[in-house]
């Protein structure tokens, strides 16, 4: 079985391979009461566990569910799929929390909101051959027609992710003369990447990772802090759901970093894949096709979208170029209209570059997938990284091409992308300063660009993992 996770995650030390002493870190629950004494566990012919006591008595044993946030905890390998029960991220969790709704007493609901990106709804469009508008809007109207109460596009909380992006980096390029470790700074929307940095270079690439949350997280703190605020109620009365187009996304959302110790409830309850809302519409016997498009949902009174809307830049959120011509204009006071990029190796590794006068201003670049992901650190591991700013994706073509989107068995992978590709770019594009309610939510939900508040809410930290060694994981 193929493991649906990103290459980065499952390429961590150039094998997939999870020693005996590393496959898991709880596989059984042993019951240890006071006074037990020593047990031993004995392993039957069919693979169930016994625990043996000292007086000879046998109990046999609950094999553990593994959660994400287990899959987090340990220094293995999440590659393998089929060794990890995903129990808290799958689209029957959804249903369960939709069935419980049902027969729910009234004031013990709780709100769904589902959070759409961009790419899914590009892949489904090409699944339906549908436009993307009509895609966002039929989606809406499925949703909803299962219990869903609002639905709500991630190009939004996008917004903040870049204009985040863009402060950040201005900030880290000014104060490189004081810090070694300044630069290049090395986006970090990207789950499988960050995994892959935090367990295999840790504290050696941690220092150069924006600190911006992704557009999954912001959509998170916007819905479980914002809306909450505006529905009057507490964050763990609401159940977000997001719709992505990778399977590692489900591990950025288990992370700690993203859970509400206060309330005891995470800023995205749910991932599911864009496989798995197509799986989703099958068994509820929908063709999103023949279904009525209903309104799109807004998140603040000054918004009044009929349309879904994206950000230039390409298919995984638009991160180089839009820092790219802000820091351009902020830094060198030079507007740049086109961004040119110049394939390197191969078409997954370009890089852009501002130059006045001969000589070199920025030098940004873009690498995706693990081969070019490799090159990076090397490069940077030897200190010949020539880069002020890196867009890092783990999937090769980027976020479009991930792990999570749909595959069409009658149309060869090359020829679905490129019309996922011009699915995607067909929507109209807005710039993250001018976009209605932004600056509205900067100022009374923020206290304001810079503030503590847009730091807690928009921003997230890294922590090295340290790598548990086992002789059998030794290559003789």
């Amino acid at each position: 079985m193929a493991s649906p996770f990103s290459g980065a995650l499952q390429l961590t030390d150039l094998d997939d391979f999870i020693g005996p002493s590393q496959d898991c870190i709880k596989p059984v629950k042993v019951d240890r009461r006071p006074g037990s004494g020593v047990a031993k566990i004995h392993i039957e012919d069919d693979g169930s566990y016994f625990q043996v006591s000292p007086d000879g008595g046998t109990q046999r044993l609950e094999k553990a569910k593994i959660s994400l946030d287990d899959c987090l905890a340990c220094s293995g390998c999440v590659t393998s799929a089929e060794t990890v029960l995903i129990t808290q991220q799958s689209h029957e969790e959804l249903r369960k929390v939709l069935d419980a709704n049902k027969t729910a007493a009234p004031g013990q609901q709780r709100l769904v909101v589902v959070s759409v990106s961009p790419q899914s709804r590009a892949s489904l469009a090409a699944r339906f051959q549908l436009s993307p508008t009509d895609t966002a809007r039929k989606l809406t109207a499925f949703f909803k027609k299962i219990g869903v109460h609002y639905v709500f596009d991630t190009a939004f909380s996008r917004n903040f992710s870049l204009l985040e992006s863009q402060r950040e980096f201005v900030q880290r390029f000014r104060e490189q003369t004081n810090s070694t470790q300044a630069l290049p700074v090395l986006t970090s929307a990207c789950p499988g990447w960050i995994c892959y940095a935090e367990k295999t270079h840790g504290n050696f690439l941690i220092p150069y990772l924006s600190t911006a949350r992704s557009p999954q997280q912001v959509m998170g703190s916007l819905v479980k802090d914002f809306f909450a605020q505006q529905q009057h109620l507490t964050p763990d009365r609401i159940y977000h759901v997001t719709v992505m187009p990778c399977y590692d996304k489900k591990l950025e959302a288990s992370r700690p970093d993203f859970f509400n110790q206060e309330h005891q409830t995470r800023d995205v309850d749910c991932v599911v894949t864009t496989g798995e809302v197509f799986k989703l519409l099958e068994e509820e016997g929908v063709s999103l096709s023949e279904l009525e498009p209903a309104p799109l949902d807004n998140l603040c009174s000054s918004m009044s979208t009929q349309e879904p809307s994206s950000h230039r830049g390409g298919g995984s959120g638009g991160y180089l170029e839009h820092v790219f011509q802000h820091a351009a204009r902020e830094l060198f006071g030079i507007h740049v209209d086109e961004v040119t990029y110049r394939p390197l190796r191969n078409k997954d590794f370009q890089e852009v570059t501002l130059e006045k006068e001969g000589r070199v201003l920025l030098h940004f670049a873009a690498a995706y997938g693990f081969r070019n992901i490799q090159n990076l650190v090397q490069k940077l591991k030897r200190g010949r990284c020539p880069y002020h700013y890196v867009e890092v994706m783990a999937c090769p073509a980027g976020c479009l091409n991930g792990g999570g989107q749909l595959k069409a068995p009658d149309m060869p992978s090359k020829e679905l992308l490129q019309q996922v590709e011009m699915l995607y770019g067909m929507v109209r594009t807005e710039v993250p300063e001018n976009v209605p309610g932004v600056q509205e939510l900067y100022r009374s939900w923020l206290q304001g660009e810079g503030s503590e508040q847009a730091g807690r809410l928009l921003h997230t930290s890294y922590h090295a993992v340290e790598k548990a060694s086992s002789g059998l994981s030794i290559r003789w």
